[in-house]
């Protein structure tokens, strides 16, 4: 039973199942793909040299998709998730896509999760929607304005904002420089320490 009136908002990518660039990077063979948003803040600049190099190397929705498939989660995310699931109500708020996003989803049993999607023509990428700018930061705030109180995890800089805007924001296994970006943000490296910060946080309401 929900007690008490919050919301958790978690990341996807790095939070709970690994940065999917990285694994077709890692599939594919093709270094330029290993960059993330732990690497480059600006989002836009980020996905346009992605499409750069899928156009270059000819790489399809497809290709990318049955990487994915194969993917999993991170070693005990789904266990965090379903306990949390029973303490609150999660979001996911990801810069991943719908086109993307299923397998994982369905590993995780489904959660809510806001994201963006891709522009295809015949299984080609040839450009990414995004729902809104800067998505993370809004829903946050919008679900304050709901008199809800927001508990976020993340790991790189695209969710920033959202941490901050956050009651308590946390970061999860985050890089030395996001770390030293925040000093103010709590950082945890383990799910029960993420757990632990949203009971210090659900207590404190």
């Amino acid at each position: 039973m929900f007690t008490k009136q919050n919301v958790v908002t978690l990341d996807l990518e790095g939070v709970l199942a690994p940065e999917i660039w990285i694994a077709v990077a890692q599939k594919t063979g093709i270094e330029d793909l290993r960059l993330t948003t732990r690497d480059v803040a600006d989002y836009d600049e980020l996905m346009q040299g992605r499409l750069k190099i899928l156009e270059r190397e000819n790489l399809k929705l497809s290709d990318i998709q049955k990487v994915i498939a194969e993917l999993g989660l991170l070693d005990g995310a789904k266990d965090f998730l379903d306990q949390l699931r029973d303490e609150t109500q999660v979001i996911i708020l990801s810069d991943t896509f719908q086109e993307f996003a299923h397998p994982i989803m369905k590993a995780l049993a489904f959660p809510t999760i806001f994201c963006h999607n891709l522009v295809i023509e015949n299984d080609k990428i040839i450009s990414y929607r995004l729902r809104m700018k800067d998505q993370k930061t809004r829903v946050v705030k919008a679900l304050q304005d709901l008199q809800y109180k927001v508990f976020a995890g993340g790991d790189s800089f695209n969710d920033s904002g959202m941490l901050l805007a956050a009651d308590k924001g946390v970061l999860f296994r985050a890089p030395q420089t996001m770390k030293d970006a925040f000093p103010d943000l709590s950082s945890t490296t383990e799910y029960a320490e993420l757990l632990e910060e949203f009971h210090r946080f659900q207590d404190a309401l």
